[in-house]
């Protein structure tokens, strides 16, 4: 009886591989994901960090600049030139806070607030390119966010 031969075609990858890296999966998917953001996002003149900015205000308006960070996982180096384009773009405003001068509020203006109604249009444009049902969605998200918290406890 012949052994078959080693099918290089269904061998799993090596370890190195970069196929085999979990990162390069995550990231190589973020371009996707981002991509599809931008067009998604191109009619409101937002990019995708300004949108996840606007999110976190739609759901608490006027926090402070490091509120801002901790929700998003972002320092208040990469997030001021952001906040300032979003303001010079009219969808913001930012103040010194009455009581400490050195926090920054951020808060919402009027069109910072009316363009939440017309950005629903996103999730659902976002759910329809990702081709999964809402379970593997919720699925993954869960998973994903798991994965985070591991990590940054390993830190």
């Amino acid at each position: 009886m012949k052994t078959p031969s080693a099918n290089p075609k269904n061998a799993a990858p090596a370890p190195q591989a970069l196929d085999s890296q979990l990162c390069f999966a995550l990231y190589s998917t973020n371009l996707a994901l981002n991509k599809v953001y931008r067009k998604l996002l191109k009619p409101f003149d937002l990019t995708y960090p300004q949108y996840l900015v606007m999110l976190v205000l739609w759901e608490s308006d006027a926090v402070t600049v490091s509120e801002i960070g901790e929700r998003l996982f972002l320092d208040s180096a990469t997030l001021t030139p952001l906040l300032k384009r979003l303001e010079s773009a009219g969808f913001v405003t930012r103040t010194r806070a009455a009581g400490d001068e050195r926090q920054v509020i951020v808060a919402l203006s009027e069109r910072g607030r009316a363009l939440k109604a017309k950005a629903k249009v996103v999730p659902q444009g976002l759910f329809c390119a990702t081709g999964c049902t809402l379970d593997e969605l919720l699925s993954m998200k869960s998973s994903i966010e798991a994965l985070r918290s591991n990590l940054m406890r390993s830190e």
